[in-house]
């Protein structure tokens, strides 16, 4: 499945998020990702990046917030013991495992 990842530099957050999508890939998950800097509020405003790091599984955000901002700021996840800055090892897994 295609899996873009998209990012601003400004936020760490994304890197690991892409070695969660890295240890999935190597665990078997059928994963084609692409990675997606967004660089201006005007491209995030153009692919409704509701933050750093948004994780598209064919072409849908499986951790969507709709009321989320638009916008160049790090992106906050639910997890299991409380907020994080990225979606957890587990939660990728599920999300992944559900769009099959």
């Amino acid at each position: 499945m295609k899996v873009t990842l998209q990012y601003f530099n400004g936020c760490p957050n994304w890197k690991e998020t892409e070695a969660h999508l890295e240890t999935l890939k190597a665990e078997g998950v059928d994963v084609e990702l692409d990675r997606q800097l967004i660089e201006t509020p005007e491209a995030a405003e153009r692919f409704g990046f509701r933050g750093s790091p948004t994780v598209i599984i064919d072409g849908i955000d499986p951790f969507t917030d709709p009321d989320a901002p638009v916008g160049l700021s790090c992106r906050v996840y639910a997890a299991e013991d409380g907020y994080a800055g990225s979606p957890s090892l587990e939660q990728l897994r599920a999300a992944l495992l559900g769009a099959n």
